[in-house]
């Protein structure tokens, strides 16, 4: 029996080292890059958006062309989710989305190309109604980046897509038209996280705010959130519950430039 455990200890150990071998990881010349997405929140029941591709725009390093209107500088993403069309409000909180991954030679990614198709719509109230996507947003709306990649490396680059900024009203017309806001940064850059307390306060928002630009999120079923891709600075806090709690501020939070900073966890109370 001893024997026949010794075994599978080692048969474990053997398909551990096999899962991490040279296959699963990047050359050393070339970076491998995880394409997710993330939401900011909407005042709608579901915003659903048709991805149809992922585009990337680098410079090998010691290069610098200059020039992102030539097609042949950017590289496709292969899409791996399960369906090319994204309801937003899904990726809000800790959640997100992976689009694709994909090595690149060590360099510089200088902008991505979110490419979307026309059948984008959202649902309030049980009720559809389509959302007008603009040609120049069907053709790929460019998202500056300018981050630098080394060789043998694994980057997470989040591209953060702010429903509520994306869609406007077409006067009186009633129609809903999407016109995308969005950025993207390296998982490393710097951020805040944290848990809002009890989860009947819920549904509960979360800004981060300083210098009058506002950053937002949703906390999960468990309270958790996190911002990312915030500039190092000092932040207010803000946390937006329902009808029945009062909202709380925390002040002068700091953010470090490469760091997440971990806020103390906020317990809300009954009005």
């Amino acid at each position: 029996m001893k024997g026949f455990i010794s075994y599978l200890m080692l048969m474990a150990v053997m398909l551990v080292g096999f899962s991490c071998s040279d296959d699963d990881a990047p050359s050393s010349a070339d970076a491998r890059i995880n394409f997710y997405m993330v939401d900011a929140p909407a005042n709608y029941d579901e915003v659903w958006i048709e991805v149809e591709s992922i585009k990337v725009n680098v410079d090998k390093k010691g290069e610098d062309s200059g020039n992102d209107s030539d097609e042949s500088g950017w590289v496709e993403i292969p899409f791996q989710a399960n369906s090319k069309y994204v309801n937003l409000l899904d990726l809000t909180g800790n959640n997100s989305l992976l689009l694709g991954t994909e090595d690149f030679p060590e360099g510089k990614i200088n902008q991505i190309r979110l490419i979307l198709g026309d059948d984008n719509y959202v649902v309030m109230n049980g009720k559809r109604s389509e959302l007008t996507t603009p040609s120049a947003e069907q053709s790929g709306l460019k998202i500056k980046v300018n981050q630098v990649i080394e060789g043998g490396m694994f980057y997470d680059l989040i591209i953060d897509f702010d429903a509520a900024k994306s869609i406007v009203s077409a006067g009186n017309s009633g129609k809903l038209i999407l016109k995308p806001v969005l950025r993207a940064y390296l998982e490393e850059a710097s951020g805040v996280t944290g848990q809002v307390l009890p989860v009947a306060a819920q549904v509960i928002k979360v800004t981060a705010a300083r210098s009058g630009e506002e950053f937002n999120t949703f906390a999960d079923v468990t309270g958790n959130y996190k911002i990312q891709g915030l500039a190092d600075g000092i932040y207010a806090l803000k946390f937006t519950p329902n009808e029945l709690y009062k909202p709380s501020t925390v002040a002068a939070v700091v953010v470090v430039k490469g760091k997440i900073t971990t806020v103390p966890p906020v317990t809300l109370t009954l009005k």
